[in-house]
């Protein structure tokens, strides 16, 4: 049959019509195999150990962290296992599992360092100090903060800090021989909420006195945090949530309701500092004007462009967060152990007997911190709680670094995770182990285990708080210790320690925390 002029047109227009269909497919596979091909034989990093697939695609990372729920670490450990010490993660990240080499990489003065931008995203903005990662721009705004949270002045926080442990013992003592199973991890929780708020902010939120302990600005702290995986890879999913209303992102998650109470204080103060802004630089010690970060953020040595509402509120924000879980988590750990080995508790009230205790005239943490066993208690609690979970990748903008025989090129993202520096059984023998004595017999030799304890990193962009977490750790772990006796109810092992990465350590199954009863007080 002869085809009509209109048939042999229709046919043609189908086929037309077929390849404008195939054609966006075609280029998509051409592009993806040009990438793949760069990736493997061309890419600065083609010449470094580690598996193909990681080279190829960050999917590799993606399944892992995303859909195993932050299990990439555990895979990295078995890479590392099978192609050495330095490998390839993703197309454009190395590790290094190299404890002698940890100081490199996290650098400090004179060494330039830049955070990884494919990191800080997870933070969905760029104006908390945290999620800045230009080097001069960092130390710029580090350095707004650098007296506010120095030894000189954590130490005159240290009343504000003693009110809050008084709080928490007495939360602790008014449950006694009434039955209560505590959930302890969060009421560390919000004692360490408690004392950044009130150092921090100027007042305490009072967490530890609610009458029901329910807490839920923790539960939206770690639900934000476990969210870090997904925003690194998605970051538009979290960045929609700015402009959900805050009805519905209540009914999304009830935390929320908290977190929305906490940003809308944290920006009332803000605007209050704002206009009302210090006549003294944040440099000054002594400027009783200066009483808390937002004093310092608008101070007048500030730049007028670090001065907005939205940076104020949102590195509040971040120091909040940071500052609450380290603590917690490092006492939890401790307390752990204590109550599992009555050898050990015994050994620390003894010699905290050996410091005064008076009602009006407690202990320092400095005078504390002279105290080897309760030192060796708190590092080890440190080292084992992990402090930093997630990989923070560090770029050398301008100089290469060097890697045995590697060449690593400028402009490279390299990590090294907390995990793998605390849990170096040449560092720490039977690193699983809780051993305050590692410490003490450290010392005794000359050596110093402290270069390896990194749970506030390293380097210029090591945790600005940590004198305020030391502080805490030494005279909540002493008062908790010569106040009350607690058993340990229906918790193993696996319950704090770190197999997965979720922003913040995780077990292998459920969350993070101890389960006590106190059985008296003292």
């Amino acid at each position: 049959m002869v085809s009509s002029p209109i048939t042999g047109y229709m046919n043609r227009r189908s086929h037309a019509d077929c390849n404008l269909r195939i054609r966006p497919s075609l280029v998509r596979v051409y592009n993806l195999l040009l990438r793949t091909a760069y990736r493997l034989f061309l890419h600065p990093l083609r010449k470094f150990p580690g598996p193909k697939l990681a080279a190829i695609s960050h999917l590799y990372e993606f399944y892992y962290d995303v859909i195993k729920g932050g299990t990439y670490v555990e895979k990295i450990n078995r890479m590392h296992c099978a192609y050495g010490p330095i490998i390839r993660i993703n197309p454009r990240e190395l590790h290094i599992k190299d404890p002698s080499y940890y100081d490199h990489i996290y650098a400090g003065a004179p060494h330039k360092r830049d955070k990884d931008p494919a990191h800080t995203i997870i933070f969905t903005t760029c104006n908390p100090m945290v999620a800045t990662s230009k080097h001069e721009h960092h130390r710029l705004r580090r350095s707004f903060l650098t007296t506010f949270f120095s030894r000189r002045c954590v130490m005159r926080m240290e009343p504000a800090i003693q009110t809050e442990v008084n709080n928490l013992v007495t939360r602790l003592r008014s449950t006694c021989n009434t039955g209560t199973v505590l959930g302890l991890h969060r009421m560390l929780s919000a004692f360490s909420a408690d004392v950044v708020t009130s150092c921090c902010f100027g007042s305490s939120h009072g967490y530890l006195k609610q009458e029901i302990f329910e807490n839920q600005m923790i539960d939206a702290v770690s639900w934000v945090m476990s969210m870090c995986h997904i925003n690194r890879f998605m970051p538009w999913i979290i960045k929609i949530l700015n402009y959900i209303p805050q009805g519905i992102l209540q009914f999304m998650h009830v935390s929320m309701a908290d977190v929305i109470a906490v940003r809308d204080m944290l920006r009332q103060q803000a605007l209050h500092s704002l206009e009302n802004q210090p006549i003294v630089d944040n440099t000054d010690a002594e400027a009783s004007s200066v009483r808390t970060v937002f004093d310092a953020l608008v101070a007048a040595n500030v730049p007028e462009n670090e001065k907005t509402l939205l940076r104020l509120e949102e590195e509040a924000a971040a120091i909040f967060g940071a500052g609450t879980e380290t603590v917690s988590r490092a006492l939890s750990v401790a307390l752990f152990h204590l109550l599992k080995d009555r050898n050990m508790m015994y050994k620390l009230q003894l010699e905290l007997k050996s410091v005064a205790f008076g009602k009006t005239a407690p202990p320092t943490s400095t005078q504390l911190a002279q105290l080897p066993y309760l030192t060796g208690i708190v590092k080890e609690s440190l080292r084992l709680s992990m402090g930093i979970a997630s990989r923070t990748p560090r770029i050398s903008p301008v100089a290469p670094l060097i890697y045995r025989d590697y060449v690593i090129p400028p402009g490279t993202p390299v990590s090294q995770h907390a995990y793998f520096v605390h849990m170096d059984p040449t560092l720490f023998p039977d690193p699983e182990c809780f051993r305050p004595d590692r410490w003490i017999e450290a010392s005794n030799k000359g050596e110093s285990l402290n270069r390896y304890l990194v749970s506030f990193n390293k380097g210029s962009r090591q945790c600005i708080g940590m004198h305020l977490a030391y502080a805490e750790l030494y005279l909540a772990l002493a008062a908790i210790v010569r106040s009350v006796d607690m058993k340990l109810v229906d918790t193993t092992l696996e319950d704090i320690i770190m197999v997965r990465d979720l922003g913040q350590p995780a077990p292998r199954d459920g969350n993070f925390g101890i389960r006590v009863m106190v059985t008296g007080v003292k």
